[in-house]
């Protein structure tokens, strides 16, 4: 249930790239906002396409939160990652973002990153929540 006090991205599309290397592995982030199931898809088609290199990787996991008539909907998507839809979700959730959609990109560097590959997704999702948030939205 939307209280009154989410928190909505202050940009309609931003890609953070290459802001986590570990191990051969390098991670982007890119948010968006979206109102409902069309402007999802269109999210996740706007971060495939967003250039050559993004098609090719290895995962796209994301989360996206829509409020809509005093309800919040979520879902999520591991794209080959397990369990890393449910943790960008989780983040989305502590922050209280609505109407918003986030994207870690990884491509694999060659070494299993075992738990540290958790903690990417982690720092890579508060990465693009912090830079592009705007103030409390009630």
């Amino acid at each position: 249930m939307n209280f009154g006090n989410s928190r909505k991205l202050a940009v309609d599309f931003v890609v953070f790239d290459k802001i986590i290397k570990d191990r051969g592995s390098v991670y982007a982030v890119s948010l968006g906002r979206v109102g409902g199931r069309d402007d999802l898809k269109k999210f996740l088609k706007q971060v495939h396409n967003y250039n050559k290199k993004f098609r090719h990787a290895t995962h796209h996991s994301y989360a996206a939160r829509i409020s809509k008539d005093e309800a919040v909907y979520e879902t999520k998507g591991d794209d080959g990652e397990t369990g890393a839809g449910m943790v960008i979700l989780r983040i989305m959730q502590k922050q209280n973002f609505v109407n918003t959609a986030v994207c870690v990109t990884r491509w694999f560097g060659g070494v299993k990153l075992q738990g540290d590959r958790f903690k990417h997704l982690q720092n890579a999702t508060l990465y693009g929540l912090d830079k592009s948030k705007e103030e409390s939205i009630t």
